[in-house]
């Protein structure tokens, strides 16, 4: 049967053993009484307790670090830099869709779905679909309203690709850069307090317009009443991420200036959704012209004889 003295021995060449394996592990020295009384697992009185916790402290650092949202990459020239714009995975970009379909009062879109996290991955391509939903629906349209008139011959309009990308793009950034350099400015000249980064600004509006990709496509039907109360929910809902985003930064302005902006905003967003339903889904309106119906002139001939 060993003895005590050869249990501790053993332990001692088991903690040698581990210390050789791995030098950097955290190490736990104790100095304690040879009490006979004191509870095995318990510290003795009069301890002596040392922990090397700087490793686990560093560990907590880094973690803090990820958790904070904090973004280690290079110069705007590095493929880093534009890399962390797109560090986002399929649930958060689904989880910010959803939270832009579903605007709820009191729920900031800022600091409930993007968490100081804001991303370029999922605006760039909502942007794009919508390009595409909006022109190939608004030929698609025009094809269907024509399909009865025999003298219409069909001409796929690839041009319409080009201009709602360049209405749908100049919207999506210009937009967001007049607004986030004016919020930016009343922050310094008035006592406003706590405005967005220009990338949240660009990511909420991105988001705010993939409403219009499914309402773009039911534009198909060549209903103008069924269109017209698309549009009038579409913007509802879009317009709602937007009021209920930025109506917290602008408060504490001054009345007319809070007021302004926010009717601004409704504005610009209202006039993009009913110029792209009048510009891409126009109504063919066939007329018919009246006929004319010619007499016919019979001419005889009389031939007399002399």
């Amino acid at each position: 049967m060993a003895s005590p003295n050869d249990l501790q021995f053993q332990e001692f060449e088991e903690a040698v053993d581990l210390l050789s394996a791995d030098p950097r592990a955290p190490t736990l020295s104790m100095s304690a009484s040879n009490d006979p009384t004191a509870t095995a697992g318990a510290p003795a009185a009069g301890e002596d307790v040392k922990l090397d916790v700087s490793e686990d402290e560093e560990a907590l650092e880094e973690s803090s670090e990820l958790l904070g949202g904090h973004k280690s990459s290079g110069g705007f020239w590095t493929f880093e830099y534009y890399q962390s714009f797109f560090n986002v995975d399929t649930v958060q970009v689904l989880d910010r869709v959803k939270g832009s379909l579903l605007p709820l009062p009191g729920r900031n879109f800022v600091k409930h779905y993007l968490r100081n996290n804001p991303d370029l991955y999922g605006p760039f391509w909502i942007c794009v679909t919508l390009v595409f939903s909006v022109a190939i629906s608004g030929n698609l349209s025009t094809f269907l309203s024509e399909l009865g008139d025999p003298g219409y011959h069909h001409r796929p309009q690839f041009h319409r690709v080009t201009i709602a990308a360049v209405v749908i793009f100049l919207y999506a950034w210009l937009v967001p850069v007049a607004l986030w350099a004016f919020l930016t400015w009343r922050q310094g000249a008035e006592r406003q307090v706590g405005g967005y980064s220009f990338l949240e600004t660009v990511c909420v509006y991105g988001y705010s317009l993939f409403i219009y990709i499914p309402t773009s496509i039911l534009w198909i039907i060549s209903y103008e009443w069924l269109r017209w109360t698309l549009i009038v929910i579409a913007m509802v809902i879009s317009g709602s991420v937007l009021v209920l985003t930025f109506w917290p930064v602008v408060r504490d302005d001054t009345r007319v200036t809070a007021v302004a902006t926010v009717v601004t905003i409704v504005v610009l967003h209202t006039l993009l959704a009913i110029g792209c339903k009048l510009y891409f889904f126009q109504t063919a309106e066939h007329s018919t012209l009246p006929t004319t119906i010619t007499p016919s002139i019979h001419t005889m001939l009389v031939v007399t004889a002399h």
